[in-house]
């Protein structure tokens, strides 16, 4: 890829293989269920965000309830693989949205987690090409719209939105 065509590539490219990913999922579970956490570091004001390798923007760690696993199990599951973090304590869970951006029949769980550890920071792999914790009131310029409500809603009293 070379100058201006770079990015308009790259985009489709992104969007195909979203699409791809979420037409697999539809044939193997018409309706699908996801948990996101909001991990709160209290003191230093801070919440752990991931950037996929796969999909653009900053955004909350999660990911899909397996068949047979609890939502609070897929979550433990989810934030040990994406951001070495182990729960020390039961998150609360804040809301539930519908994710039209994924298909019309995927669901997203919301959790606060403020009882947790993570020994080691997390390092880019095929999945998660960068994590870490960011201030509140400084987030990526990058974090996606639906990452920056969810945050508005926990921490600034923002009505939840049905809707991610």
């Amino acid at each position: 890829m070379n100058g201006a065509d770079g990015p308009a590539v790259n985009g489709a490219w992104v969007r195909a293989r979203v699409r791809l990913f979420h037409l697999w999922f539809l044939l193997r579970r018409p309706i699908t269920f996801g948990v996101r956490a909001v991990i709160h570091d209290r003191a230093s004001a801070s919440v752990f965000l991931i950037r996929h390798t796969y999909l653009p923007g900053w955004q909350l760690p999660g990911g899909g309830v397996e068949v047979g696993e609890t939502a609070l199990q897929a979550l433990a599951r989810e934030l040990a693989e994406e951001g070495n973090i182990d729960l020390l304590a039961p998150p609360v869970l804040k809301s539930v949205h519908l994710n039209r951006h994924a298909s019309r029949r995927d669901h997203v769980a919301v959790y606060l987690v403020e009882g947790f550890r993570q020994d080691t920071p997390k390092r880019p792999d095929m999945e998660i090409a960068e994590a870490g914790f960011f201030p509140l009131d400084a987030l990526p310029e990058a974090t996606t719209q639906g990452t920056r409500r969810r945050l508005d809603e926990i921490f600034h009293g923002r009505e939840p939105s049905g809707e991610w």
